[in-house]
């Protein structure tokens, strides 16, 4: 029972932008099931859906990138077995890739969460070997969902 009381995973979601569609509560879940699958029981994260232009404030003002973006992270804090930290999605974006990749705006937006999420659990994506295996991590949070990433039998960067 104590350890129960002790795992704990917040997520909260703001929708910054005028899109009534964005699926806070399938969001929230994203980040649950790849915290929990990666055994991080407990957590505090927040996710902002934001738009290009804001992403792109984020991007200049924290990493010193001068361009918009699909997704940032921001740790916190991951001090003992608590993560803290911050995800920023642009909708924007997930936009223009759905239309290219043919896929919903809002499965788009979804692996840019988990995408976000695996980054504040540790995951990075700076070599090839690092990709890979947050692919693997993205593939199999996304068959959660019932979807396959469009860029399962490809080469595609996100």
């Amino acid at each position: 029972m104590a350890d129960a009381i002790n795992r704990l995973i917040t997520v909260s979601v703001s929708n910054q932008t005028s899109d009534p569609t964005v699926d806070e509560l399938r969001l929230r879940e994203a980040v649950t099931h790849v915290l929990e699958s990666n055994s991080i029981g407990c957590a505090t994260i927040g996710v902002a859906v934001v738009s290009d232009e804001k992403i792109h404030l984020l991007n200049r003002k924290f990493l010193q990138h001068d361009y918009a973006t699909d997704v940032l992270s921001f740790p916190l804090d991951g001090a003992g077995d608590t993560i803290e930290g911050e995800i920023a999605v642009s909708l924007d974006t997930a936009a223009r890739q759905a239309e290219e990749y043919n896929w919903k705006v809002a499965d788009e937006l979804l692996l840019y969460v988990i995408h976000g999420t695996l980054h504040l659990a540790g995951y990075r994506d700076h070599s090839e070997a690092t990709m890979a295996e947050m692919r693997s991590q993205e593939i199999a949070a996304l068959a959660h969902f019932g979807l396959r990433p469009h860029y399962h039998d490809s080469t595609i960067n996100i």
